[in-house]
């Protein structure tokens, strides 16, 4: 199994969706503002400058509703942007000095044990750790004050992500 790594934004036509007025996971419309400057966008994984318009609106990164399927606000640029180029380096978003690194099974279910706070710089490389268990499918990348979803992680050799599974 292969350790190396890509960051994966909000797929593509998701983002497009929410732009275009879809429903959120509550099934309400992303509410639209416009940016003190700092907010990370799910779609490209940079910061929304300030005076920038954007969407706010509830994600849930998972393919069904289940009791693992986490939902909470995440930020948008409200006009199209290049979504994040799957790499293996750390997105330019990720600016607090740590975040919760979590893994998820096949199942889409937290796998017990996975998970923890860990320093920005050293987030590859727990994800390299993480992700040579092969109970592991993917990782979530969430704030560590807020627990707010940032971006999914995966095996390199694995195939593109369907909205969390």
């Amino acid at each position: 199994m292969t350790s190396e790594i890509r960051f994966l934004p909000m797929p593509a036509d998701e983002a497009a969706a929410y732009r275009a007025g879809a429903p959120d996971a509550y099934g309400l419309a992303p509410e639209r503002r416009l940016s003190p400057g700092g907010y990370p966008c799910r779609h490209c994984l940079a910061e929304i400058a300030e005076g920038a318009p954007y969407l706010t609106l509830a994600y849930r990164p998972f393919p069904t509703l289940q009791p693992y399927a986490e939902t909470g606000p995440i930020f948008l640029h409200a006009e199209a942007c290049p979504g994040y180029e799957a790499s293996d380096i750390l997105p330019p978003m990720l600016t607090s000095p740590d975040y919760i690194v979590r893994g998820y099974g096949n199942d889409n279910r937290i796998v017990y044990g996975s998970g923890g706070v860990v320093a920005t710089e050293a987030i590859p490389g727990r994800a390299r750790e993480l992700l040579t268990d092969p109970d592991i499918a993917y990782l979530h990348v969430r704030s560590a004050r807020n627990n707010c979803y940032q971006c999914r992680i995966e095996r390199a050799g694995d195939s593109p992500a369907m909205n969390g599974g």
